[in-house]
């Protein structure tokens, strides 16, 4: 009967035993059955932690798209800012499209906390100036039609293989997220708006937010669970919106255009703190 794989090498001293053990645990099949999970755990590690700091990335321009777009309201050509801001927002989708590169061939809910909070803040971006532009809410179908990338594929340096297409998809959460964020760069607009004397904006503004909030009251607990939380904020915006209006509405030829801005800000500070008690 053959000796066990451990007892095969003689015990003299301490080294000659650990280097007995060195090599028994690199011939023992459990042992390199670890191996190989240990280059699989490292390698979607290190993919999370690229996906992360390209999502970062995403973040920041993304925001700054957003702080952009609130120059509409004082600038007098608000094209040449919304020019500006899709140029930014192209380059925020090519890093859209590096985070689809390391996507490919995985399963994108393994790493979706990685990317999750770069993604929302791009719809917020993209969905502010659909708004600005059109009036209206951009739909899922339309932020994932501009989600298509041509990836060269080349073998070598004379051999080119073609273009590959790869598509980046947002998924329904993360939309929804990132609309319901939208709502406070609204709330800011408004703000902004009357500050600036435009008094058709806020109006707008409200029957839009009521719109989005309705349909976040249909979704109830059946959608993510930040959603609760969002729609939370929602009711706030909205809530200053309306606030706005109906200032506007009853008192707004009393106060002069120029302090219109001060008088909504000091009421939307002695508001959130009854809000926040709910």
């Amino acid at each position: 009967m053959n000796k066990r794989e451990g007892e095969a090498c003689p015990r003299k001293n301490a080294d000659s035993a650990s280097d007995c053990d060195a090599n028994a645990n690199q011939s023992s099949p459990v042992m390199a059955a670890f191996k190989v999970f240990q280059q699989e755990l490292d390698t979607k590690h290190d993919k999370y932690e690229r996906l992360v700091k390209i999502s970062r990335d995403v973040t920041i321009d993304s925001k700054r798209s957003i702080f952009l777009l609130h120059r509409v309201t004082s600038v007098p050509d608000a094209e040449d800012v919304l020019k500006e801001a899709e140029v930014k927002l192209d380059g925020v989708r090519q890093k859209i499209g590096q985070i689809a590169e390391e996507l490919r061939g995985e399963d994108i809910y393994q790493f979706h906390r990685a990317f999750t909070p770069g993604i929302q803040e791009y719809v917020e971006a993209v969905s502010f100036l659909h708004y600005i532009r059109h009036r209206s809410l951009i739909s899922l179908e339309e932020i994932n039609a501009r989600l298509v990338f041509m990836k060269e594929e080349k073998e070598g340096a004379e051999t080119p293989l073609g273009a590959q297409v790869l598509t980046f998809q947002v998924t329904p959460s993360d939309y929804l997220l990132g609309v319901a964020d939208l709502t406070g760069e609204l709330m800011r607009m408004c703000i902004s708006s009357v500050g600036n004397g435009d008094i058709d904006t806020p109006f707008q503004l409200s029957q839009f937010l009521r719109q989005i909030h309705d349909g976040f009251s249909y979704i109830g607990n059946t959608g993510p669970y930040e959603v609760s939380k969002k729609l939370h904020v929602l009711r706030q915006s909205l809530g200053k919106v309306e606030d706005a209006c109906y200032a506007l509405r009853v008192r707004g030829s009393e106060i002069p255009k120029h302090m219109l801005a001060d008088v909504f800000s000091s009421r939307t500070t002695l508001r959130e703190p009854e809000e926040g008690m709910v």
